[in-house]
C-alpha cells in the first residue's frame, strides 16, 4: 500500500478544510483595544488552520464609567461578562488583557494560551509646559500637580513620588480617556503603554515612567476556554508563548499570595534573561506614604515558586502591616 506524505503547507490546508465546519467563537469586549487583541487571536488561529469569528460582549466595567474601579469590587469587572458567556456556551474562547483577569479563574474555565508580551511600562501623557528638574518631570511654578488615573496602583506610586499631587478619577476606554484629558483642567494622565501603542494612539507628548512598576501581567494577553473544550484548547496551544506564561505566572502568584486584585496597590514584574529570572515587586498604602519592596534574581530552574517566595519576603519586611491597613 502506498504511503502518502503531506507537506506542512498541505497539512495546514487539510486541517483548515476539516475545521471549516467548526468555527471558534471568540468573545471580546467592544473597545478598540479589546477588538485589536481578539483580532490578533483570530489571525493566529487562522495561521494554524482554525476558523474563527468575533462575538462582542459588553462588560460591567464598560457600562459604568463614573465609579472609581476600587469602589466597584473591581476584581473581574472587565472579565465577568465574558466568563458568563463562556460558561453559557455563547462563545468558545475569551480574550483578556491579562492584568484584568482575577488570579483565581472561575470553576470550569482554564488558561488556554498567553501571547508574547507587549510593552509593560506605564506612560504619562502630559499637558502644558513640562520640564525635567533634578531627574523628575514637573511643571514650572506648580507645586500641586493634577493627575488623572483610575488605577489605585498608579495613584499610590505617583503619590509616593509626588505627595503634593491631586489625583482625579479617569475611566473609559483609551479613546475616551484621551479625550477627557484634553477636556479637563488636568496636568496629565497615566496610561499603560501597551494599550496606546497597540492601536496607534500614543501621543507625542508622553513619556515612559521608568520608576513606576507595572501591574502583574501588564502588557500580556490571555486566552481562556472551557475546561472540557479540548478542541479550543488544542487550537490555542499552537500560539502559547511559554516564556510570557512563565513570567506572568510568577507575577500573579505574587499577587494572589498578597491577597490582592485590581483594587490593591500591588505591582510586579518578572523578566527572563539568559538562564535567570529577575523579579521586582512592591505593595504600597493607598495614599502612597508606606511602601514595601522586594527585588531578586533567581535561576529559571529554581523559579517555579518565585512569586510565592517574593510575597513572603514582602510580608515579613513591612508588607503585612500595609496589607492589613488596606483591608481595613
Amino acid at each position: 500500500m502506498a504511503v502518502i506524505t503531506l507537506k506542512p503547507s498541505m497539512s495546514l490546508w487539510l486541517r483548515a478544510q476539516i475545521n471549516m465546519a467548526q468555527i471558534i467563537r471568540i468573545g471580546t469586549r467592544e473597545s478598540q483595544l479589546a477588538v485589536w487583541q481578539a483580532t490578533q487571536v483570530k489571525e493566529l488561529l487562522a495561521q494554524h488552520g482554525f476558523a474563527a469569528e468575533l462575538v462582542y460582549i459588553k462588560s460591567e466595567g464598560d457600562l459604568d464609567l463614573k465609579t472609581p474601579l476600587y469602589e466597584m469590587g473591581v476584581q473581574g469587572i472587565f472579565t465577568r461578562s465574558l466568563d458568563i458567556a463562556l460558561l453559557n456556551n455563547t462563545i468558545d474562547i475569551a480574550v483578556h488583557s491579562m492584568k484584568d483577569v482575577p488570579t483565581q479563574l472561575p470553576k470550569g474555565i482554564i488558561q488556554a494560551a498567553v501571547l508574547p508580551r507587549g510593552p509593560v511600562k506605564d506612560l504619562l501623557v502630559w499637558k502644558g509646559e513640562w520640564s525635567m528638574v533634578s531627574g523628575q518631570w514637573s511643571i514650572a511654578g506648580k507645586a500641586e500637580l493634577q493627575i488623572a488615573t483610575s488605577s489605585i496602583r498608579r495613584k499610590a506610586q505617583w503619590l509616593n513620588k509626588f505627595p503634593s499631587s491631586q489625583i482625579h478619577n479617569l475611566r473609559g476606554n483609551v479613546n475616551t480617556r484621551l479625550r477627557k484629558l484634553k477636556e479637563e483642567n488636568w496636568d496629565g494622565a497615566i496610561f499603560a503603554a501597551a494599550g496606546l501603542e497597540r492601536i496607534g494612539l500614543r501621543p507625542e507628548n508622553s513619556i515612559e515612567l521608568d520608576w513606576m512598576l507595572p501591574a502583574p501581567a501588564q502588557g500580556a494577553i490571555m486566552v481562556v476556554c472551557r475546561e472540557e473544550d479540548s478542541y479550543a484548547l488544542d487550537a490555542c496551544v499552537h500560539f502559547n508563548d511559554a516564556d510570557t506564561a512563565f513570567c506572568t505566572k510568577i507575577e500573579r502568584d505574587f499577587l494572589r499570595a498578597l491577597l490582592g486584585g485590581c483594587s490593591t496597590p500591588i505591582s510586579a514584574y518578572a523578566e527572563m534573561k539568559d538562564d535567570e529570572v529577575h523579579f521586582t515587586g512592591n505593595i504600597l498604602s493607598i495614599d502612597g506614604q508606606q511602601k514595601a519592596a522586594f527585588e531578586m534574581t533567581m535561576p529559571i530552574w529554581e523559579a517555579s515558586n518565585f512569586g510565592m517566595y517574593a510575597a513572603e519576603q514582602i510580608l515579613n519586611n513591612g508588607g503585612q502591616a500595609i496589607a492589613d491597613s488596606i483591608k481595613g
